[in-house]
């Protein structure tokens, strides 16, 4: 009995750690956010900082886009972490497979969009600048606007498939061999209007070729 409330004890000391932390219990996976500062990182830090164990994208109104960047890159992968847009209200997203563009504060690559009419959708960031695929039309259903979701990002070869809430967005086989394959993780806050956008939970597992 002693044995098994001590293991109670641990594993909820653990949970404790890994959401005040960003230490991720996943099998297989590893975190990518350590949840008290941005190592690993870079972007612009009058706009991201941490607060309370997560990433905060907080914008009064900016002329253009703006990225938190991952310092590696990453090709074949399976990416999952929490997002919460206050309100629901204006637009971000997760870039990947992505390259930043010389003397610019913009990325180029895949994204996997977040904000209305753009939710679980995979969008080419200033390089085809356009959908790909969108997603379901009843998504909204699965949807928790104002509050946390989760995605789940899995990029294996030519092939692409986003998962919101557990709902499969997309299901997508690039049909371009010179579309990079490998890249960094970026995080956005989009240009316009004022916005505040959390990311939470932030861990990757690197998959087979």
């Amino acid at each position: 009995m002693r044995h098994r409330i001590y293991g109670s004890l641990l594993a909820v000391l653990f949970a404790v750690v890994g959401q005040t932390t960003g230490w991720c219990e996943e099998p297989g996976f590893r975190s990518l956010f350590n949840g008290k500062d941005l190592s690993g990182w870079e972007g612009d830090l009058k706009l991201w900082k941490v607060v309370d164990g997560t990433i905060v994208g907080d914008s009064s109104g900016i002329e253009h886009n703006q990225f938190l960047v991952t310092k590696d890159e990453f090709g074949n992968f399976e990416l999952k972490l929490e997002f919460r847009l206050k309100d629901g209200i204006g637009n971000s997203g997760v870039q990947f497979r992505t390259k930043r563009i010389p003397n610019s504060t913009e990325v180029s690559g895949y994204q996997a969009d977040i904000g209305e009419n753009y939710w679980g959708c995979l969008y080419d960031e200033s390089r085809r600048n356009k959908v790909l695929v969108k997603a379901p039309a009843d998504l909204e259903k699965q949807l928790k606007k104002g509050d946390w979701n989760e995605y789940s990002i899995r990029a294996q070869g030519d092939h692409i498939v986003l998962k919101l809430n557990g709902v499969t967005t997309v299901d997508y086989k690039e049909p371009d061999a010179e579309i990079a394959r490998k890249g960094i993780i970026a995080l956005q806050v989009h240009s316009g209007g004022p916005l505040k956008v959390e990311f939470r939970k932030i861990r990757i597992q690197s998959l087979a070729d």
